[in-house]
């Protein structure tokens, strides 16, 4: 009973992946994963009944355990996406929720020499996994994918990269306009360095070998380091900073290749694929403290120039800052839902 459990109207299959794609990745990170499959109530009972999917990602330094991780005076995601459905709030659903974790925080769901094959994963694995194992309909139309913060990134690029997989996404206060997102973080992460002589493997080394998190650099460096090495890392799994430690200065060629992997400039290379999706959820707080609000309106301007139907589009922000926002994921999974109905 609350505030400590809430007994489910469906129920949630704990399986666990064994990913070929992930065997022998540059961090030598599990390649068993564990994922969860949420059955709606009435699955067991209509065995000729199949359901639409809603892939759930999470944000850095998210794993999929995670998601029952309670807080005051809040339900964890499961039971709330439970309730959507038990209340017959949207038509019923599979979702699936993703392991992407890394030890470097996560995998921003990108294919890189740095972390390994977490977008390959995500689609050519758990999807087709899911889709043997559960009565889904396995067609672009009828599968969707959801996420907040790096997850919301996920959320945006998946159904880019693979429109024959997603024809549809929620994305809440996902990384994007990343001239705000992330540069305004470089500094920090310089002023953190010095104490390193500007070397992030020092930090590394430090960090591996205490309490996390017990030094006001941690949680930068870790951001850091997080996104080089799947925005920027080389063929032999190095990985190159987008500025110079010593002096702060923008490496133009690094950094271009993050900005290769922003949503806002990835939609005019995608406007056809965008254009097919079934919906398109992108929400954010106005007080987002790594700007992502600014980066949503951006993303929402860039998917109407691209010719994105506005009737598609469901924006909003909200009072908020960037954390303690679930109670807007049921909003968007049922929204979900309705469209791919």
């Amino acid at each position: 009973m609350l505030p400590w459990s809430a007994k489910l109207a469906g129920r949630i299959d704990e399986q666990v992946i064994t990913s070929e794609l992930l065997r022998g990745n540059p961090l030598g990170d599990p390649y068993e994963r564990p994922v969860f499959v949420y059955l709606p109530p009435g699955y067991d009972d209509e065995p000729d009944r199949r359901y639409p999917v809603v892939y759930v990602i999470q944000g850095f330094t998210g794993f999929v355990t995670a998601w029952r991780n309670r807080t005051p005076f809040r339900q964890p995601f499961p039971e709330l996406a439970d309730a959507v459905f038990a209340g017959g709030e949207a038509p019923p659903a599979i979702v699936v929720y993703v392991d992407a974790w890394t030890s470097y925080g996560g995998s921003q769901f990108v294919d890189s020499p740095g972390t390994g094959r977490y977008h390959s994963y995500l689609c050519d694995e758990v999807v087709p996994w899911v889709d043997a194992r559960y009565r889904t309909l396995p067609d672009t139309g009828h599968r969707a994918i959801m996420g907040k913060s790096s997850g919301g990134f996920g959320a945006m690029i998946t159904p880019m990269l693979r429109p024959d997989l997603f024809g549809a996404l929620a994305t809440h206060a996902g990384d994007s306009l990343y001239e705000f997102c992330y540069i305004a973080e470089f500094p920090a992460a310089v002023r953190h360095l010095r104490r390193y002589d500007g070397d992030i493997w020092k930090w590394w080394d430090d960090f591996s070998s205490r309490v996390a998190f017990t030094r006001e650099e941690d949680h930068d460096l870790l951001g850091l380091l997080g996104v080089a090495a799947c925005f920027s890392a080389n063929e032999d799994g190095t990985v190159d900073l987008p500025f110079d430690p010593g002096t702060g200065m923008i490496r133009p060629a690094v950094w271009q290749r993050w900005l290769d992997w922003d949503p806002v400039r990835m939609i005019p290379r995608h406007a056809e694929d965008l254009r097919s999706l079934r919906g398109i959820w992108i929400d954010a707080g106005r007080r987002d403290e790594f700007n992502l609000d600014i980066g949503a309106q951006a993303v929402r301007a860039a998917l109407r120039a691209a010719g994105v139907p506005d009737d598609v589009v469901r924006f909003e922000l909200f009072e908020a800052g960037h954390m303690s926002i679930e109670y807007r994921y049921p909003l968007s999974l049922a929204w979900l839902c309705k469209r791919m109905a």
